[in-house]
This record gives structure tokens, C-alpha cells and sequence, in this order.
């Protein structure tokens, strides 16, 4: 790994639609994505969780908080994506919100939250028509966005993520 910033690459989106085979994929990442931070966390201890995962980076337990504040507002985005039209969505401060006292509290908190959420979440993407894939949303700083980048855009999210629990493990031989 050369950038520790993104241990998955970066996010590389298609100009083109996903094909139903691609949305699939993308969709299984979504609903597989708890098991896979839960077994990226098991067994670390608290000094382990307040271990940041790159240098000047968030710790781990920021990290997980991140990634349930982060997949909530995923969600109520496609969600908006295909009941309104071109609905201009919610942005946030990542970083502020890293920094708030609810990031502080146990992981397990969010992981809960996290596997529910993506329960939630993948039923709903696997119900999506074709045609809802086109949807857009209207993003403050990136302009408008299809629900296929949406999809992308959060599978590479989970993997991101994960990846960078399981290389500070690999990195710190736990």
C-alpha cells in the first residue's frame, strides 16, 4: 500500500450506467459491509480502538462512528433520490462531526446501528427499478449525481473504510 489515505485505491466512478450484474455487485458490498467491520474490530481493545489508523488521522473509534453518521445520511440520500425530484441534498461536516462527543462512546453503538442500517439499506437498493438508477440528486459542491454514482460511491465508502482498520492491524501485527 503507498497511500495510507486510500488502501482501496481511489474512487474511480463510471461516466457510463452500471449494468445490473455491476449494481448487484455494488449492492452485495453494501449489505456484506457489517460483517466485515465487525470481523475487522474483533478482539481490539480500547487503546487499540483509540488508535489512529494513518498518521494525522481519525482512530478507529472515530472512524466507526464515522462511517454509521456518514451511512445514515447515505441512505435518507437514495432515499431522496428516488421520491423527489432532483432533490438538493444535505451536506456535513465530516470532520466536526468526528469530533463530537457521541464519537467518544463505545463502537459497539454504531456497530449495531451499522448492521442495521445496512439491512435496511440493501433491502431497499434490491427493490430499486432500473430506470430509479438514473435518479439524481443535486450535491451542493459536486452538482448533480445519479443513484448508480450514489451506489458506487458508498460500496467504495465501505471498503475504504474497512481497509483501513485491517491495514493499521496488519501494520501493528493484531
Amino acid at each position: 500500500m503507498t497511500d495510507p489515505r486510500f488502501p482501496v485505491g481511489r474512487l474511480d466512478v463510471k461516466s457510463d450506467p452500471l449494468t445490473p450484474l455491476e449494481r448487484a455487485a455494488l449492492i452485495e458490498i453494501i449489505a456484506l459491509h457489517p460483517q466485515h467491520l465487525l470481523a475487522a474490530v474483533d478482539g481490539l481493545d480500547d487503546e487499540q480502538v483509540d488508535t489512529p489508523y494513518r498518521e494525522d488521522g481519525w482512530t478507529v473509534r472515530q472512524l466507526v462512528h464515522h462511517i454509521a453518521d456518514s451511512h445514515m445520511n447515505s441512505y435518507v440520500r437514495f432515499k431522496m433520490a428516488v421520491t423527489a425530484d432532483h432533490p438538493t441534498i444535505c451536506t456535513y461536516d465530516q470532520d466536526a462531526w468526528a469530533d463530537l462527543e457521541d464519537t467518544r462512546d463505545d463502537i459497539s453503538v454504531s456497530l449495531d446501528l451499522i448492521t442495521a442500517l445496512h439491512r435496511r439499506w440493501s433491502t431497499f437498493l434490491s427493490s430499486l427499478l432500473p430506470e430509479d438508477f438514473s435518479r439524481t440528486v443535486h450535491h451542493p459542491e459536486m452538482g448533480s449525481i445519479t443513484v448508480d454514482t450514489l451506489l458506487e460511491v458508498y460500496a467504495w465508502h465501505c471498503r475504504h473504510h474497512t481497509a483501513h482498520v485491517t491495514e493499521l492491524r496488519h501494520s501493528r501485527g493484531w
